[in-house]
């Protein structure tokens, strides 16, 4: 049996998918800014934070790194408003998206802390600098920028798992996808159609961040 291949068909929808892209951009650079802060934070309880409260930081980080990503959607979703908290679409998506990369990104720039010398802290107590002060103006930046590509890939496949918000509604690639599906038949053009923007975006992402990192991050002069 011959298959007849038919992109054309889907420039009808091209607003669907649009509309698609724009919300994937949206979840990965509000639930990626937030979800970044979240765990510089708990990266600071971790190792430097009051010793009461790292015991609670260590078990949200091991929670959310051992369960799936669906399974936490789900439980924001589906779970939340049995408790009374009830979230629509988009704010269920954001906040799973940012309690996910907080417990990877905390682990990861965790590493970057740890990998800073001693004499830095030092530097800072020397200064009459608080730990907090120590660590926001002298350990935080030269942590981040060891562990800046790591945390890029780790942004980038937390934008591919947007995918996954599909499942509660929410109108991303893979929601346009599906639908567009359904209505065409096409699922050969509609889910490479639907892979190649994945890619465009995964490129453009890890681009953008590289871009960001050069501009926070001051370049090291070699020494002679």
């Amino acid at each position: 049996m011959k298959y007849s291949f038919d992109f054309g068909g889907l420039l009808d929808y091209a607003p669907t998918i649009l509309k698609g892209i724009f919300i994937t951009v949206e979840l990965i650079v509000i639930g990626g800014i937030l979800g970044v802060l979240l765990g510089i934070a708990c990266a600071w309880v971790r190792t430097q934070g009051p010793p009461w409260l790292r015991p609670p930081v260590a078990g949200y980080v091991e929670l959310i790194r051992n369960t799936p990503f669906l399974i936490q959607l789900f439980f924001i979703f589906f779970g939340l408003p049995a408790a009374g908290l009830s979230l629509g679409e988009m704010p269920a998506a954001i906040l799973t998206i940012v309690i996910n990369l907080g417990a990877y990104s905390c682990e990861i720039i965790r590493a970057g802390i740890q990998a800073t010398p001693k004499g830095q802290f030092e530097a800072g107590a020397s200064l009459a600098m608080s730990p907090f002060q120590t660590f926001r103006h002298v350990v935080l930046v030269p942590a981040l920028q060891k562990i800046w590509p790591a945390l890029s890939s780790q942004m980038v496949i937390v934008m591919l798992g947007t995918s996954v918000c599909s499942q509660i509604s929410v109108e991303e690639i893979t929601f346009a996808a599906n639908f567009i599906q359904s209505r065409t038949f096409r699922a050969f053009e509609v889910y490479i159609l639907a892979t190649l923007i994945y890619l465009a975006l995964s490129v453009l992402l890890r681009q953008v961040l590289r871009g960001v990192g050069c501009l926070i991050f001051p370049r090291r002069r070699a020494v002679r």
